[in-house]
């Protein structure tokens, strides 16, 4: 047991009787760590070796060089979720690394993708990953290497969920997990019906910038008349935290039957696929429509010199959405909690 902080196996310099027979190697300073890692293989010889926390990227290494020489590993680490884990760079070796693949013409249309697509660089440290909702519900990733694969390709393989209930039986069955990809906003309301290509909309902008409408129209060629007054309205299109905070104007809207299309962020892209969804055009491919929008935010934060939140998306996506800030000589940060975690653009000001 190497113990970071001298507390799982004992406190202070006193093992604890449960650990039995097991060799506990405390840690003068957590930087240390990963030196007292490879000494525990290479003096002990254990069969299995449990680590307090990995935090750094040498434990990291150190946890792969244990794994490669056939000693099993229980270890902990930092992360909300397998997805945190993936898109933090310093941990993402413990899941086998990403790297950014080119493929070729002919690949790219096989696999109906991109041409620069993330892969996983080696096989993960660990076979299996156990996500600790709360303290009677796990959820358990295996195979691990299946499961990172599919997540990079934008789904999540479900996990299986384990539950003890009050009378202490333990539950197993197959959690219904949600594609990574960010589908359309879904709220308690009824979609609008899709319209016919000539059908003339008319469409009030609540919270929405009239100028994003007008130009998103433009780019469609579609017969959408912008309504000044919410009443003369076909169609409605709003924020997401405006719907949620259920002002007035909007109340009265969905009591009188007037369909309502929710964005997630004020950005000319939004307002284009909601649209598209209105007509019944071709939906463009999300990626696609992520790193546009991500444009967009890059040339909104040169020319106001102010922070630009963009939608929330994927770990795959916000991957090349920040490989995409950097190429701009911006800066960008994650924010928020899956699934709702997103993007922030900074400029150096910031």
């Amino acid at each position: 047991i190497v113990d970071t902080s001298n507390e799982i196996g004992g406190d202070g310099d006193i093992p604890h009787p449960g650990i039995g027979r097991s060799r506990r190697m405390q840690v003068r300073t957590p930087a240390l760590q990963h030196a007292v890692m490879i000494e525990a293989v290479e003096n002990h010889m254990p069969q299995v070796i449990v680590i307090d926390e990995i935090g750094t990227e040498p434990e990291a290494g150190a946890a792969r060089t244990i794994a490669e020489r056939g000693v099993q590993l229980v270890a902990t680490a930092h992360g909300n979720s397998l997805e945190n884990l993936l898109v933090n760079p310093t941990l993402n070796d413990l899941l086998g690394g990403i790297q950014t693949v080119t493929l070729s013409d002919e690949e790219a249309r096989r696999r109906g993708t991109q041409k620069s697509v993330l892969e996983r660089k080696s096989p993960p440290t660990f076979d299996v990953l156990v996500e600790i909702h709360d303290r009677d519900r796990l959820a358990i990733h295996q195979p691990l290497a299946e499961v990172v694969d599919a997540a990079l390709r934008g789904t999540l393989k479900p996990p299986q969920m384990r539950i003890r209930g009050a009378d202490g039986a333990i539950v197993a069955r197959i959690a219904e997990t949600a594609p990574m990809r960010t589908a359309a906003v879904r709220e308690p309301l009824e979609a609008p019906r899709s319209r016919g290509l000539h059908e003339t909309v008319s469409v009030f902008p609540y919270g929405v910038s009239r100028n994003y409408l007008e130009q998103a129209i433009t780019e469609l060629k579609v017969p959408i008349r912008v309504q000044n007054h919410i009443e003369e309205a076909d169609l409605i299109v709003t924020l997401k935290n405006y719907y949620r905070r259920k002002d007035s104007p909007l109340k009265e809207a969905e009591a009188d039957g007037i369909p309502i299309q929710v964005l997630k962020s004020n950005t000319i892209t939004q307002i284009k696929n909601a649209l598209s969804r209105v007509y019944q055009l071709e939906t463009p491919d999300p990626t696609e429509s992520a790193l546009q929008e991500t444009l967009e935010g890059i040339s909104r934060a040169k020319a106001t010199s102010s922070m630009v939140e963009l939608s929330p998306q994927n770990a795959y996506v916000r991957r090349l959405q920040h490989q995409l800030v950097e190429r701009h000589e911006l800066t960008a940060r994650s924010t928020g909690k899956e699934p709702n975690r997103r993007l922030r653009i900074y400029t150096s000001a910031d």
